[in-house]
């Protein structure tokens, strides 16, 4: 009878190949799976290592006592517009009065029916500079209505004026006037228009009106000054003051004083920011039975020791005029979280009392006779950022290295396992089928021993 190897050649299971690279398989998945707790690791890490740099970033912002400060600014917004230089400018309180403003030499035409089509002849117009030069602007036949004139005066760099035209509103019939204007105010900026010379125009064409330039005067704390424009800088010091109107006889104040809000804000950025870091510990640090402690950072030495050396800073006395203080002065402390809270009315009672003693807390001062500044908070604070990111030992940069370094080691191990893999499933392939080949002839030759067994009558048989 012939030979049976079941459905296929073999007998084997026709997935068999792949039933034992599954197999092959198992150390490679647990190598991803420890490649996955570690880039989980990591990427707290780099969480951590952005909620650090949000710190740094506010710490550099009000790093030092000038750009922490912050100044207001109270006066008659419809008579000045005060801006200050608060590394400049000192708080007080000055008087004002705007006797006058500065004004230009400026001078304007008689009326015309039309600016486009009103024909004002062909001449030229002269006027003297505040500098004794004296300029001609000549006019042609094509350029002779208002706006061509206009047009000429402002596109001719070397005349010293602009032109302007304009409807005078008040309802003639030749509202339409042309408005010559030296660019600066002031006594010394006077021009004469003393002549024009216009043929063949349909109306005459002159110099109705004239203003003389002079400066603007302002009494400042009762004394008078004069300045050539309508923008005051060093009378206030550190402020720069634009006159919008003058009102004799009405004196007003302007008085600079430290912004206790604006600055408040800061410092209150600034302890939201280390609180997120110190937040972020916390949470890894909860732990309990149920804690995955491969996937998260939890009792990670790198975490204590960043939260050691922040509260070594808050903790830390800073050197000020007034002798050795703590940002406890300010009212910024810990409370039973862990976390850092921040009194108001007591940070901002001292920032109203003393608002150079909190800077000094803060950012540090420069004592008499020292060679460089004293470090405050905030340079502490900044010492300890500096340390932990710094590259390529700073101590959540290595921790981030470490980490790197690890799943790079394991992603050449997973690689190298896909290689072999790979090769031992081409050869297995190539082994089962060589191993159906021979079955296969096997098989065949089976077959055909059995077809002789039953063929015809017995030889020995038919021999009797």
């Amino acid at each position: 009878m012939g030979i049976s190897f079941g459905s296929i050649n073999t007998g084997l299971p026709k997935d068999i190949v792949k039933q034992i690279m599954e197999a092959e398989k198992i150390p490679l998945k647990k190598m991803e799976g420890r490649k996955e707790k570690v880039n989980a690791k990591k990427k707290l890490v780099d969480e951590l290592i952005g909620l650090v740099n949000g710190m740094r970033g506010d710490l550099l912002a009000s790093g030092n006592a000038r750009s922490l400060r912050e100044l207001t600014v109270n006066t008659r917004d419809d008579l000045v517009n005060v801006t200050v230089d608060k590394n400049k400018a000192e708080p007080g309180t000055y008087q004002l009065e705007i006797v006058q403003l500065a004004q230009k030499s400026t001078a304007m035409t008689s009326g015309f029916e039309d600016p486009d089509n009103s024909y004002v002849g062909v001449g030229y117009i002269q006027y003297s500079l505040p500098d004794g030069s004296s300029r001609d602007i000549y006019i042609d036949s094509d350029n002779s209505s208002l706006r061509g004139v206009a047009k000429l005066i402002n596109q001719n760099n070397d005349a010293g004026v602009t032109a302007t035209v304009i409807n005078d509103g008040k309802g003639t019939d030749t509202p339409w006037r042309l408005i010559m204007s030296l660019k600066e105010t002031g006594d010394e900026q006077i021009a004469d228009f003393p002549y024009m010379y216009f043929v063949d125009g349909e109306d005459d064409f002159y110099l109705e009106y004239e203003r003389k330039a002079h400066d603007a005067i302002v009494k400042v704390d009762g004394f008078e000054i004069e300045v050539d424009e309508n923008t005051i800088n060093d009378v206030v010091p550190g402020a720069t003051i634009d006159l919008k109107k003058a009102a004799p006889g009405d004196e007003f104040s302007i008085t600079i004083g430290e912004d206790i809000q604006a600055v408040s804000e800061k410092i209150t950025g600034i302890i939201e920011k280390i609180n997120a870091v110190l937040g972020f510990i916390k949470t890894q640090n909860t732990l309990d039975e149920k804690s995955d402690t491969t996937k998260t950072l939890g009792g990670d030495i790198t975490l204590q020791n960043l939260e050691s050396r922040i509260r070594s800073v808050i903790f830390q006395q800073v050197d000020t005029a007034q002798g050795w203080k703590r940002i406890g002065d300010l009212g910024i402390t810990f409370n039973r979280d862990g976390l850092i809270q921040l009194d108001d009315k007591k940070l901002d009672a001292a920032i109203a009392k003393d608002y150079n003693s909190v800077s000094q807390v803060l950012t540090g001062w420069f004592p008499p006779g020292s060679e460089g500044k004293s470090d405050g908070f905030i340079d502490d604070l900044k010492e300890v950022v500096s340390t932990v990111l710094r590259n390529p030992d700073g101590l959540l940069t290595n921790r981030k290295n470490t980490f790197q370094s690890r799943i790079k080691q394991i992603d050449r191990r997973i690689e190298q396992k896909q290689r072999t893999l790979e090769q031992k499933e081409k050869n297995l392939k190539n082994k089962f089928a060589r191993l159906e080949s021979t079955i296969a002839k096997i098989k065949n030759q089976g077959a055909g021993i059995a077809a002789l067994g039953a063929g015809g009558p017995n030889p020995v048989t038919q021999l009797g």
